[in-house]
C-alpha cells in the first residue's frame, strides 16, 4: 500500500520502473522463484556490469526488479541493453516508449532497427521508424543507413531521401554512403551517381563511398563502369582499396574476362597482405577461373591457407565452365572424402558439367544423388537440369522437373513471372522443344505475356522451330520479335540463320546478313559468321559464303569444314580439296568431320581417285579411323563410278558391321547402274536391321521398275502398305516475286495454276523439238508411255520452275528446293529448258545442288 500510494510523487523515471515491475508479474508462473531470489541477491548492488552478465531472461527480470527497490534510476538504458541481448525486444521497446526523447538513448531505437534488419524483416525496421518519429524522437546519422538498406522501392527509398535532406544530413558521409548503395540496389544507377558526384565535390567522399558506386554498378552488371570507377579510385584519388574493394572488383574483371586487370588485382592483394583473407582468395579463384585460366585459379587455391565451401565451388564450377569435367569431378570427389559440405552450388557444378557435355543421363543421375542428401535445388540447378534433358530427349525426365518446378520454384500466382521463374520457363520452352514437343514448347511460350518476354524467350522459341520443328514459324517469329522491339542477339541472329539455311529462304538470309553487318555482329561473334556461311552455301551461293570467310578476322575449324561442306553440296570438288590444304597450313589439324566433308565432296564430284586416296591417308598420315559414315561415303564414290564390286568388297571388309546409310548407299548406286541383283542384297540387309523406310522402299521400286518387273513392284507397295509405311509426296517451292510458292505432284490449287501448267506444256514441246525424250521409268507405272509422259510433266520441280519463269524477271536466277532427290527425267528436262531460257535454274534436292544453265548441270551426272 505505501508504494502505491507513494507512486504519484516519483520522478518519472521511477514511474517506468515501477510500472514496468508491475507488468511483468503476471507474464510469468515463476513468482515463487522471482520471490527467492530477489531474497538472496536484496544486499547486491546492481550495476551496468552485473546486468551485462545476464544470461537469462529471467534473470533480467529479477535485476530489473532489484534496481526498483534499490532506486537505480540511471540503469534503465542498461536495461533496454539487457533485455535486448536477452531477445526480449517487446520489454525493450517498452522501456523505450516510456523514456523521454534524448539524443543519447536513439542509440538503442538504432540497436533495434539494426535487430529487425539483421533478421530479414524490412516491414518490422519501419515500423519501428515509425515508432519511434510519432514519440517525438529525431532520428541521428546511424538511423538513415539502416533504413535505406531496409528499403524495398525507389519511390520509398526517395521519400526517405528528402527527409535526409530536411533534417540536414544531406552531407553526411555516412548517410550519403548508405543512399548511393541504396540507389544501387533499386537499380536508379543516375541517383547514386549523383550522389557520389555531391559527395566528391563536397570533397568529404571516402573508401566506402567507392565501394558503393563500384558496388551499385556491378549489381546492375556494368561491369566496365565498375573497373573505369576503382581504376579511378586507385590511379587519381590515391585510395587503397580494402577487402571489399577486391570482391567488388574482381567479379568485374571476370565478367569482362580482362584478365590483365585481374592480375593487378591479384598483384595488390599479394603486396598488400589481403589475399590471405578467404573471401579475396575465393574472388581471385573465381576470376581466373572464369577468365580461361583454370591453372592459374588452382595455384591460387592450392595457396590458401583457409578454404571454405565457396573456395571449392569456385574451382569445381571453374573446371566445369571450361570443360574439364574429369577434374571437376575429381575435386567433387575429393569435397565428399573430406566432409566438404557439398550444398547446392557443388551440385549444381556437376549437373551443369555435364549438361554441356551433351551427358543428360549422368547430369539426372547426380541430380538424383543431390535430392536424396536432401540439398534443394534452386532455379540454375533446374535451368541445367532441363538442359540435360534436352540434350538426350528425355522428355519423360523433363516433365518431372516441370513438375518440381510448378510446386518448388515457380510463383504462378502472380501477375508477371519474376526473373527467376522467366529463367525456368525459357529452359522449359527449349526442353520441350528439343524433346520434339513444339506445340507444348509454344504454349508456355504463349503463356508469358508478351511484355514479360526477354531474348531468351525468343531465341528458344525460335531455335526449337528451326532446328526441331517448322523453320517457316522460327521466321515469323522472328519477324515479330521485330515488331515487338526486342532486340536480337547472337543466338538469335543464328537460330534465324538456320531456319533460312533449312527453307534455301536466301531473300531472308541476306536481310539478317546485312542487320549483322549494320549491328557489327559479324565482326565480332564466330558463330555467326559461320551460321552465314552455312546459309549462303544451302541457299545456293557458296560464292559469297566463301567471301563471308574472306572477310572473317578468326576462324576455327567450323568455319573451315562449313566452307568445304558448302563446295561438296555444289558439286565442286576441287575447290574443297583447295580449302582443305589452305586449312592444313595454318596448321589445323584435321578430323574425323573434315574427312566425312572431304569424301561426300569428292563423291559428288566424280573424284573417285582423290576420295580413296583421302580414305587411305586418313588412319595412316592422320590418325583418324573411319567410321560407318567414311565406309558409306566411300560405298557411294565407288557406286557412282560404277564400281560395285569394289563397294561390296570394301563392305565385306568393315571392321565393323555395316549400318543401314552403308546399305542405302548401296542401293542408290544399284539404283543409279540398274543392278536389281546386288539391290536385292541392300535392300534384304536393310530390311533384317528393320531400317526400312520410304526411301529405301522406293529405290528398290525404281529398280524392278527400271527393269519392267511390275509384279516386284506391286509387291513392295503392297509391303508398304503392310508395314505401315507411306512414300513421302514430293513437294518443291520456289522463291518468287512475292514470297515463296509450295507445290506437290500434281498440284492445282496455285491461283496461277492454269497459266503454271500451259507454260510447262508448252516448254516440254520446245524441249523435245531439241532432243528431250521423256524418260518414262520415273513415272513408275505399269501404263503406256504417253501417259507416263504426262505423269511426269505434273513433278513438282517442273511446276516450280515454271512458277519461277513466270513471276521472276529476265536473267533472274530461279532457286527451287525439293524434299526428295530430283528424279531423273526431272534432271534431263530441266538440263534441257536450260538450253531456252535465260535463267539460271539452282535446284537443291535432299542431296545436293544442281546448277543448270546453257544445258549443262553442275553435277555432271554425279547425283
Amino acid at each position: 500500500m505505501l508504494l502505491r500510494c507513494c507512486c504519484c510523487c516519483f520522478p518519472l523515471k521511477t514511474k517506468v520502473l515501477l510500472s514496468l515491475s508491475l507488468s511483468l508479474s503476471p507474464l510469468s508462473n515463476n513468482t515463487r522463484l522471482f520471490s527467492s531470489a530477489a531474497s538472496s541477491t536484496a544486499a547486491i548492488t546492481i550495476t551496468p556490469s552485473i546486468l551485462k552478465q545476464c544470461n537469462s531472461l529471467t534473470q533480467v527480470k529479477v535485476w530489473h526488479q532489484q534496481s526498483i527497490v534499490q532506486g537505480l534510476l540511471h540503469l534503465v538504458t542498461d536495461l533496454i541493453g539487457a533485455y535486448m541481448a536477452c531477445n526480449s525486444t517487446a520489454t525493450a521497446i517498452q522501456l523505450l516508449e516510456r523514456l523521454p526523447p534524448s539524443p543519447s538513448s536513439v542509440f538503442w531505437w538504432n540497436q533495434l532497427i539494426r535487430r529487425a534488419l539483421h533478421l530479414g524483416t524490412p516491414r518490422k525496421v519501419f515500423a519501428l521508424f515509425r515508432r519511434m518519429k510519432s514519440l517525438g524522437w529525431t532520428p541521428d546519422h546511424y538511423t538513415y543507413p539502416f533504413l535505406f538498406k531496409a528499403c524495398p522501392f525507389l519511390c520509398l527509398g526517395a521519400s526517405l531521401h528528402a527527409t535526409v535532406a530536411r533534417s540536414g544530413f544531406a552531407s553526411n558521409v555516412f548517410v550519403c554512403n548508405g543512399l548511393i548503395s541504396m540507389y544501387g540496389k533499386c537499380g536508379a544507377l543516375s541517383h547514386a551517381h549523383q550522389v557520389f558526384d555531391d559527395l566528391c565535390q563536397w570533397g568529404i567522399q571516402d573508401l566506402v563511398s567507392w565501394n558503393s558506386i563500384v558496388s551499385a554498378y556491378m549489381g546492375a552488371s556494368d561491369a566496365k563502369t565498375s573497373l573505369l570507377l576503382f581504376r579511378k579510385m586507385t590511379r587519381l584519388n590515391l585510395m587503397s582499396p580494402d577487402v571489399i574493394s577486391l570482391v567488388n572488383i574482381l567479379p568485374a574483371c571476370a565478367s569482362l574476362a580482362a584478365l590483365l586487370h585481374g592480375r593487378e588485382v591479384h598483384g595488390f592483394a599479394i603486396r598488400s597482405g589481403l589475399v590471405d583473407d578467404v573471401f579475396v582468395g575465393n574472388a581471385v579463384v573465381d576470376m581466373y577461373a572464369k577468365c580461361g585460366e583454370v591453372e592459374e585459379a588452382n595455384k591460387v587455391f592450392q595457396r590458401m591457407v583457409f578454404k571454405d565451401v565457396v573456395s571449392w565451388n569456385a574451382m569445381v564450377t571453374g573446371y566445369s565452365q571450361a570443360g574439364r569435367l574429369e577434374h571437376a569431378l575429381s575435386l567433387f570427389e575429393r569435397m565428399r572424402e573430406e566432409d566438404i559440405e557439398l550444398d547446392v552450388v557443388t551440385w549444381t557444378a556437376v549437373i551443369t558439367g555435364y549438361a554441356q557435355r551433351g551427358q543428360g543421363c549422368e547430369a539426372l543421375d547426380v541430380f538424383r544423388q543431390m535430392c536424396s542428401c536432401g540439398s534443394r535445388p534452386n532455379v540454375v540447378t533446374l535451368v541445367s537440369l532441363l538442359s540435360a534433358c534436352a540434350s538426350v530427349g528425355a522428355l519423360l525426365h523433363g516433365k518431372e522437373t516441370h513438375c518440381y518446378a510448378i510446386k518448388s520454384i515457380l510463383s504462378l500466382d502472380g501477375p508477371d513471372p519474376g526473373d527467376d521463374d522467366l529463367k525456368v520457363i525459357n529452359g522449359l520452352i527449349d526442353m520441350y522443344a528439343k524433346c520434339q514437343s513444339t506445340e507444348v514448347a509454344r504454349k508456355m511460350f504463349d503463356s508469358v505475356s508478351s511484355k514479360d518476354r526477354d531474348v531468351v524467350t525468343w531465341t528458344v522459341m525460335i531455335g526449337g522451330y528451326a532446328q526441331h520443328g517448322d523453320a517457316n514459324h522460327a521466321l515469323q517469329l522472328f519477324s515479330e520479335m521485330f515488331y515487338k522491339y526486342i532486340k536480337p542477339n547472337d543466338f538469335t541472329l543464328s537460330c534465324a540463320l538456320v531456319a533460312c539455311a533449312r527453307l534455301s529462304a536466301l531473300r531472308f538470309g541476306r536481310q539478317i546478313h546485312a542487320y549483322v553487318l549494320r549491328n557489327c555482329y559479324g565482326s565480332v561473334v564466330l558463330f555467326v559468321s559461320n551460321c552465314l556461311i552455312d546459309m549462303y552455301s544451302k541457299c545456293g551461293d557458296v560464292d559469297t559464303a566463301q567471301i563471308v570467310f574472306d572477310n572473317m578476322p578468326h576462324r576455327n575449324a567450323v568455319s573451315w569444314t562449313s566452307l568445304m561442306t558448302g563446295y561438296g553440296m555444289h558439286g565442286r570438288g576441287e575447290d574443297a580439296v583447295q580449302v582443305f590444304d589452305e586449312m592444313r597450313k595454318v596448321s589445323l589439324v584435321p578430323d574425323g568431320i573434315t574427312f566425312l566433308v572431304l569424301l561426300y565432296a569428292c563423291s559428288h564430284s566424280g573424284m573417285v581417285d582423290q576420295g580413296t586416296d583421302f580414305f587411305n591417308r586418313m588412319r595412316k598420315e592422320f590418325g583418324v579411323d573411319p567410321g560407318p559414315e567414311h565406309y558409306a561415303c566411300m560405298v557411294d564414290l565407288w557406286g557412282r563410278a560404277g564400281r560395285l564390286g569394289e563397294a561390296m568388297k570394301l563392305i565385306d571388309e568393315m571392321p565393323v558391321e555395316p549400318t543401314p546409310v552403308v546399305w542405302v548407299a548401296l542401293l542408290s548406286a544399284c539404283r543409279l547402274h540398274s543392278n536389281v541383283e546386288v539391290g536385292e542384297l541392300a535392300a534384304k540387309r536393310l530390311l533384317e536391321l528393320e531400317s526400312g523406310n520410304d526411301g529405301s522402299y522406293t529405290l528398290l521400286s525404281n529398280i524392278y521398275a527400271n527393269a519392267s518387273r511390275w509384279k516386284d513392284v506391286a509387291r513392295i507397295r503392297y509391303m508398304m502398305k503392310r508395314s505401315g509405311i507411306k512414300k513421302r509426296p514430293g513437294c518443291s517451292w520456289v522463291e518468287g516475286r512475292k514470297g515463296v510458292a509450295t507445290f506437290f505432284v500434281g498440284d492445282r490449287s496455285h491461283s496461277q495454276s492454269q497459266q503454271i501448267y500451259e507454260t510447262l506444256a508448252d516448254l516440254i514441246h520446245r524441249i523435245k523439238a531439241i532432243g528431250y525424250v521423256p524418260q518414262t521409268s520415273f513415272a513408275l507405272h505399269d501404263v503406256d508411255d504417253e501417259e507416263k509422259g504426262d505423269l511426269l510433266s505434273e513433278h513438282s520441280e517442273k511446276l516450280a520452275l515454271a512458277y519461277g519463269i513466270l513471276t521472276l524477271p529476265p536473267a533472274a536466277p530461279i532457286r527451287i528446293t525439293k524434299n526428295l532427290r530430283i528424279c531423273g527425267d526431272c534432271h534431263s528436262a530441266i538440263t534441257y529448258i536450260s538450253k531456252i531460257i535465260e535463267h539460271e535454274i539452282i535446284l537443291r534436292d535432299s542431296s545436293r545442288f544442281h546448277h543448270f544453265r546453257n544445258g549443262s548441270c553442275s553435277c555432271k551426272g554425279y547425283w
